[in-house]
């Protein structure tokens, strides 16, 4: 699907679809934002390039310079934006060719970011007098929907934190399996932030004759140094929570084996007085007398209650 968009009044405006034709589109946009294009549309938007639009293997590749680079069709940046489904995040990776009047982003998946951003422009919400200041409002709103993320991941791990350090009846296994899920939800959005950076970062170089722009950059970096100290925040304590909990569930299995032994200890004596007591030999002092049976028994509840009385005066029960 393929959606346009054309800069008015220092705004951003959506063409809708049966106002005209696609190539009628295209030609005029000043945003195109394809998003999973059909073949047809694929081939409508290769007449803008010098090379074919880039495959979804080749946006995925991580080395820097298939990331960042400069060629005939402009200025390329691939970059990372977070994704969440059935509860847990992920990434995917939206291409962007900024040629000098036109903005083409290229991307898989129907992302929060953008649906924002539509709803905001139809409300006349976002500014933008050029599409490189364009560019750069939709990576200004990825850090913010970034915020937003970890500001969701600090109170859920507030709630954690309080399941395992104040509440005696709670689950720990259960606690672990929502950490991990934390820390790897916390990895993917650090993961974001710092491509979005790098991603900044190759932008002012690129866009150094534009000094108006310089500071929306600078802006952007400078949310992002912050978010990236709040993520640094979330790590440790993510980590200090995971230690606690583990050494909780020690603690629980230690009491538990102590309990086993102690219990072992003390069916120890009476085991043993039954044992000898249970021997089948003729010639046994105790054999034929009356008092014989609860004389052993009372042996054996006195060996029992010993040990437990002596395990009681150490402190150790």
């Amino acid at each position: 699907m393929i959606r346009t968009f054309n800069l008015a009044r220092n705004a951003i405006q959506e063409v809708s679809e049966t106002d005209t034709s696609l190539n009628t589109r295209l030609t005029k946009a000043a945003w195109i934002d394809a998003h999973e294009p059909t073949e047809d549309e694929r081939e409508a938007l290769n007449s803008f390039l010098a090379d074919e639009l880039p495959a979804t293997h080749d946006v995925e590749e991580i080395e820097s310079s298939a990331r960042y680079f400069v060629d005939a069709d402009g200025i390329h940046v691939h970059s990372l934006f977070l994704t969440q489904s059935e509860g847990r995040h992920g990434t995917t990776t939206v291409a962007f060719i900024l040629q000098p009047g036109r903005l083409i982003t290229f991307r898989e998946g129907d992302l929060a970011d953008f649906r924002l951003l539509r709803m905001r422009a139809r409300r006349g919400q976002i500014e933008a007098s050029s599409v490189q200041e364009l560019m750069l409002t939709i990576f200004d709103q990825k850090v913010e929907n970034l915020a937003d993320s970890v500001e969701d991941m600090h109170r859920h791990l507030e709630n954690v934190s309080h399941l395992v350090l104040e509440d005696n009846d709670a689950d720990l296994e259960d606690a672990i399996d929502q950490l991990a899920k934390l820390e790897d939800s916390t990895g993917k959005i650090r993961l974001c932030l710092t491509d979005t950076q790098r991603s900044v970062a190759f932008l002012q170089r690129n866009l150094r004759d534009r000094g108006e722009l310089q500071e929306v950059a600078r802006e952007v970096m400078r949310d992002v140094d912050t978010l990236m100290s709040h993520t640094a925040f979330l790590f440790d304590k993510i980590n200090f929570l995971m230690d606690s909990t583990q050494g909780f569930i020690n603690i629980e299995q230690n009491q538990i084996i102590k309990t086993f032994s102690i219990a072992a200890v003390v069916f120890l004596p009476p085991t043993m007085i039954a044992s000898i007591y249970g021997m089948n030999f003729d010639i046994m002092p105790e054999l034929n007398w009356s008092f014989g049976y609860p004389f052993a028994l009372g042996l054996m509840v006195l060996s029992g209650i010993s040990p437990y009385l002596y395990f009681k005066y150490k402190g150790w029960l």
